[in-house]
């Protein structure tokens, strides 16, 4: 039975329903989860659409007299093709990874998948032995036309039903995957790659798994598309469909698969069918141009006044979830409970703290008898102790300006060292050359025996070397407690096969982890945040985060810039007693801070630093004796 108009135009809408949103969806993933920008989505959407074409179709010689150029042409049997096209839409993507990379990311990442989708456009559409140029392909095979009658009712309905039935299963494994420990570390790569790439998060691997998923996808979608309509032209996939998809996903609500898919009903498809019911004004070419106007005015009007869309992206509660699992040996006991929340704000503290008087080196509060009770608190022979982390000949340079020149230090196992300084010392520099975060211009960095020079910071931070940042730096579109579940290592589910599995492989783990963060937020006196957004806390709480989070990532070296920044006081010198705590059991602290109270209270030895060098290193006590440490203060 032929189709009539009524059943051709249904099976269009649903055909071009169901790959609309799969290719959202698809999009969704790499900018809504992952955060990828990939404004050359259409890329692989158009290089899935050729490989089903070319894997239909017979040999070019024997098509219809060779009135067409192209490869291939194996005319393989549905459901192959379909195959193929995902192949070829992930396969398309390797490339992007291998030559942007790490740095895949935020405006550059934009700019050169744009670039690349224009490029690519042009070479299909000029060179015509490889894709038949402008022209493109016509006559290609639906799948099983030997068969069925291509045109009949079931067919067609049949066609759209199962172009609807792999959307659906799409969605699923999205959510499968979104949903998982895997996920969220897309989500935190997404909010702050820095922060996840120091969490020891491998930002390549992530970005490498949702392009090739992302570029699968977007292929399937347009091998589906080019099994329907019979044809394939370049001019179909230009830069400028990658917007409208863009644009379905932001005004759905970027991150929310189910607004990825209701962004599709109404964008894309939306659109063209409005504009169908539209009377002829003037030039045949007015009503396209103002769909393209209309198009741009909603992304400006959804990104200035509702930028979450119209399903936003759900937050995720985690707090009391976790049911009765045993968990392990907590960290030793913090209770701050008897904090107010104005001890946890920030305290808004002058830093004029760090400058010297007239007089030898002091801060407030320190006396001689303070650095003794810490000295009593372990060991204060450097011979019962190793050093597990060392500079030699430690160099940073920007611009021929360097800001780091030929550090030398020691870091004794088990010891929490202070690093001290005048502003521009280059003390949080130093920090991140430790880390990983920062490269060096030349020198060697020993880690546990080991050079670690040139060891990637994610690498660093799995060996156990984590740091925290001069500036508060959460997850903001995380909770506080997915910030603390993030960092915990070896999660089962935190990787893209692992998410595939299911809860049932990586659940019980979880309700581990999250039994355990919340002991640390109780610890802290944050319970009541659990469930709160972290980029909605205050400045003092941010940064309390951040040195939960790093705790929870079980470091052997821990690198703090700045922890008692923001914090009250009170709850600094009981963050200290929680740190010096940590060092007795075996752990090893670097400390960049301003407050030398903290500093003579808790740290030994201390390293000063001025204009990028060592200047000098002892005791709160040994430095105030130094001339060159108070001239050092002094000048800066």
């Amino acid at each position: 039975m032929s189709l009539t108009g009524f059943e051709f135009y249904a099976t269009t809408i649903l055909i071009y329903g169901a790959v609309d949103a799969m290719a959202c969806l698809g999009l969704n993933m790499q900018f809504g989860v992952a955060g990828i920008s990939n404004f050359g989505f259409i890329i692989f959407q158009a290089a899935g659409a050729y490989a089903a074409a070319v894997l239909s179709l017979p040999p070019a010689a024997t098509s219809n007299g060779g009135f067409q150029s192209y490869i291939l042409g194996w005319n393989l049997p549905w459901p192959l093709p379909w195959i193929g096209a995902a192949l070829a839409g992930g396969l398309v993507a390797l490339p992007f990874v291998f030559l942007v990379g790490k740095r895949l990311r935020g405006d550059f990442a934009a700019i050169g998948l744009l670039v690349s989708a224009v490029l690519l456009n042009l070479l299909v559409t000029n060179y015509v032995p490889l894709f038949n140029g402008d022209a493109g392909l016509s006559i290609v095979p639906s799948p099983l036309q030997n068969i069925f009658n291509a045109q009949g009712v079931g067919y067609q309905f049949a066609y759209s039903g199962v172009a609807i039935a792999l959307t659906i299963g799409i969605y699923f494994l999205l959510r499968r995957i979104t949903e998982s420990p895997y996920g969220r570390s897309l989500r935190a790569m997404r909010d702050n790659d820095i922060v996840a790439d120091s969490l020891g998060k491998d930002l390549r691997s992530q970005r490498t798994g949702m392009l090739v998923l992302g570029g699968m996808i977007a292929g399937l979608s347009g091998g589906i598309l080019v099994g329907f309509i019979t044809l394939w032209a370049p001019a179909a996939w230009g830069y400028a469909e990658t917007i409208v998809l863009f644009a379905a996903v932001i005004i759905g609500g970027a991150g929310n698969h189910k607004g990825a898919i209701l962004g599709a009903i109404l964008v894309p498809l939306g659109f063209e069918e409005v504009t169908r019911f539209l009377p002829s004004i003037g030039s045949p070419a007015f009503i396209p141009a103002m769909e393209w106007v209309l198009i741009g005015l909603l992304i400006i009007t959804f990104l200035w006044f509702r930028p979450q869309g119209v399903i936003p992206e759900k937050r995720r509660i985690l707090s009391h979830a976790s049911g009765s699992v045993t968990v392990a040996a907590p960290p030793p006991d913090f209770d701050v409970t008897t904090d107010s929340p104005a001890e946890i704000d920030a305290s808004g503290r002058d830093d004029s703290s760090d400058q010297l008087g007239d007089g030898p080196l002091e801060s407030p509060g320190s006396t001689a008898s303070t650095v003794t009770t810490v000295h009593e608190n372990g060991p204060s022979s450097e011979s019962s102790h190793d050093v597990i982390l060392a500079t030699r000949g430690l160099t940073k340079s920007f611009n021929s300006v360097t800001v780091v020149s030929e550090v030398d230090i020691s870091i004794t196992r088990g010891r929490l060292t202070g690093l001290i300084g005048p502003n521009g010392a280059g003390k949080s520099t130093t920090l991140a050359l430790l880390a990983g975060t920062l490269k060096p211009s030349g020198g060697q960095i020993i880690y546990d025996g080991n050079d670690i020079t040139s060891l990637a910071s994610y690498r660093r931070a799995r060996a156990g070397l984590v740091r925290t940042f001069q500036l508060a730096n959460e997850f903001k579109r995380l909770t506080v407690l997915e910030n603390l579940v993030c960092a915990m290592p070896r999660q089962p589910g935190d990787s893209f096969f692992g998410s595939l599995r299911g809860r049932r492989y990586w659940g019980a783990a979880e309700r581990t982890n999250i039994e355990r963060a919340e002991a640390t937020l109780e610890q802290f006196g944050l319970s009541a945040h659990a469930d709160t957004y972290a980029g909605q806390l205050s400045g003092g709480q941010r940064r309390l985060v951040e040195i939960m989070r790093a705790l929870l990532a079980e470091p052997t070296v821990l690198l703090l810039d700045e922890p008692m920044a923001g914090v009250h006081p009170n709850l600094a010198r009981r963050i200290g007693n929680h740190l010096t705590d940590l060092c007795a059991n075996g752990m090893t602290i670097v400390m960049v801070e301003h407050e030398l109270a903290i500093m003579d209270e808790f740290c030994n030895p201390v390293v000063v630093m001025a204009e990028g060098r060592v200047l000098a290193e002892g005791t709160m006590a040994e430095l105030r004796t130094k001339s060159e440490v108070v001239e050092a203060y002094l000048v800066g």
